[in-house]
């Protein structure tokens, strides 16, 4: 089982960002911090957690770091007995915010990797996304968290934006792997309803060419594509989580939950969630859609597509796919080597 805590608070409100995240709402920090430790004890209920059952934690926003640790410490000290031994525990951090107290205090309290957004070491590129930090910054936080001990360390990269070039985003991977980094994260550019962006559809650039392009040369540099997105030398235990289909309790206003074939949301105003934090919505799943989910998810990772949850049609496009070099078997899963074709190769298998 998985645990997400959702960080609604950013110290700046990127251009392309469609999270649930808000730069004038800290005032309202102590009292979400509380909120989430209400719902954290009703979902430990919820979910009938058991001791030691929860193998990962993710702290995601928003901006994590906008949050002192202190206030972290009640939902730690409450969490501690149902967290494996050697749990991996990440927080999202930005530069700007996540000084080296920071992340001193987050160590301390158990959080044992740190996921930077950077998005670029390109100081124009910087200002077009309105990111808050400068390239110095991200290089700064970066050696901090390694020499304060973490020794999982990720940053993530946007490409496809206009004014995107491979001499650029080389020059961004050069500086990324001069750092001290064993995950890496390339998101495309996404145009989101209600982003800054959304006027400016001309922002994204993305192209099959150039994404080939960059993920090759993501591999070059030593890092092994193990989704979609993510690379590294090291696999992220709560990414896997998710692509494995695994139950998560999604904690905070925005976040979401998986149970079985239920799926929970909390609410995403902020205001509402610290009110009544237990004001959950709940979407019944079908075995169909699970099934749909599980195809989708394996078919972008190296988790693959158990063989056991495909109807005899299915297991027949599978066979033609195999076939043509499209997908390969083993130990009865079927492996997409080409996970930018994991959308079609859904859609032959299941249509």
């Amino acid at each position: 089982m998985l645990l997400y805590i959702h960080i609604p608070f950013c110290d700046s409100k990127c251009s392309y960002c469609a999270f649930n995240s808000y730069v004038d709402k800290f005032h309202l920090k102590e009292a979400y911090m509380k909120a989430l430790l209400i719902q954290l004890d009703f979902e430990i209920k919820r979910f009938d957690v058991n001791l030691q059952t929860i193998e990962s934690i993710f702290i995601g926003g928003g901006t994590p770091s906008t949050v002192a640790p202190d206030l972290y410490k009640p939902i730690f000290e409450l969490i501690k007995p149902y967290i494996q031994e050697n749990i991996e525990i990440t927080s999202e951090a930005n530069p700007n915010s996540a000084s080296s107290a920071w992340l001193k205090g987050m160590f301390d309290l158990g959080v044992n990797r740190i996921s930077f957004g950077v998005q670029s070491f390109n100081e124009e590129k910087l200002k077009l996304l309105n990111r808050a930090h400068k390239a110095l910054d991200a290089k700064q936080a970066i050696s901090d968290a390694k020499a304060i001990g973490f020794k999982n360390i990720s940053l993530d990269l946007i490409y496809a934006t206009l004014g995107d070039t491979k001499e650029l985003l080389r020059n961004d991977l050069k500086t990324a792997f001069s750092l001290p980094i064993n995950h890496l994260s390339a998101y495309a550019l996404t145009i989101e309803e209600g982003t800054p962006f959304e006027s400016k559809p001309h922002m994204s650039k993305e192209t099959l060419e150039l994404t080939t392009w960059l993920f090759k040369t993501i591999e070059e540099f030593g890092f092994n594509q193990y989704e979609i997105s993510n690379f590294g030398s090291y696999k992220s235990t709560h990414n896997l989580g998710y692509w494995k289909y695994k139950d998560y309790i999604g904690l905070g206003s925005g976040a979401v939950g998986k149970l079985g074939l239920q799926r929970y949301y909390p609410t995403t105003v902020i205001e509402e969630y610290i009110r009544n934090p237990l004001d959950i919505r709940l979407e019944e799943l079908t075995s169909e859609d699970k099934k749909i989910e599980q195809i989708f998810l394996g078919l972008r990772s190296c988790v693959g597509v158990g063989k056991n949850i495909l109807n005899e049609q299915e297991k027949k496009r599978a066979t033609i796919l195999v076939d043509e070099k499209k997908i390969f078997i083993k130990n009865d899963t079927f492996y997409n080597p080409e996970y930018l074709l994991a959308d079609e190769i859904t859609l032959f298998l299941t249509s």
